[in-house]
């Protein structure tokens, strides 16, 4: 599942420029022109990342991100800030205001990427490519590919994200509503019954290898993935 990103920028000839090296780079960027969009993008659906111009027409970047940093479904939100300014002062100004990372103007596309990638695999290693294995079950997120003592197994892209999040929270009860939250994202509205749906899928195509057994079914709690 790619990133989505959010280029919170007022100049347009910037905005295309970051979202065609994003795209390039395997991300979604989506675009808001100032605060006011950018707010509106976020309560719609919450980013993967945020980056967010300093001077923006509406309202600062610094005074956005202090926004989300006094929200709770936004608090741990990434956010890179972009700016021309580039005295300390300013810098840490813009850190205080709980940017993660602060990139000035001018900069080289290919840089803010590797930044991205960087904080991304920093502040949720899940959204990285690095294959996952647990009790002979393997699972690569970059080719697709889901391998059980060295049988390939077949299942659809959901099951795929469903198994890969189970995977990377080995043994812990994991609870419907943080499971639809995890592999269908944030605000969107879909029923937690479509969970044990999707779970009954992904039981059945990993059947082959003998590994639905390792899909633990707690009662009254969710679904736990058991370490062996």
């Amino acid at each position: 599942m790619n990133a989505k990103i959010l280029i919170v920028e007022d100049e347009p000839a910037i905005r295309e420029l970051l979202a065609l090296n994003l795209r390039h780079a395997g991300y979604e960027p989506v675009h808001a022109p100032d605060a006011a969009a950018a707010r509106r993008s976020i309560d719609a659906e919450l980013p993967d990342l945020v980056l967010l111009d300093w001077m923006l027409p509406d309202q600062t970047g610094i005074e956005l991100a202090r926004r989300l940093r006094a929200d709770a479904r936004t608090r741990e939100l990434p956010v890179i800030m972009l700016t021309a300014r580039s005295a300390e002062s300013d810098k840490l100004g813009g850190f205080d205001a709980g940017a993660d990372d602060y990139v000035t103007k001018p900069f080289s596309p290919k840089e803010l990427v590797a930044r991205v990638r960087a904080l991304l695999r920093r502040r949720a290693p899940e959204a990285g490519d690095e294959p996952v294995e647990v009790a002979g079950l393997r699972l690569e997120p970059e080719t697709f590919r889901v391998i059980g003592d060295g049988q390939p197994l077949r299942m659809g892209p959901t099951e795929f994200r469903l198994l890969h999040y189970l995977m990377r929270n080995v043994d812990r009860v994991l609870s419907r509503g943080k499971l639809l939250d995890g592999v269908w994202g944030d605000h969107v509205f879909i029923e937690e019954r479509t969970v044990d749906v999707h779970i009954r899928r992904l039981r059945l195509a990993l059947q082959p290898s003998g590994h639905d057994r390792l899909i633990e079914t707690v009662r009254g709690g969710g679904y736990r993935f058991l370490p062996q």
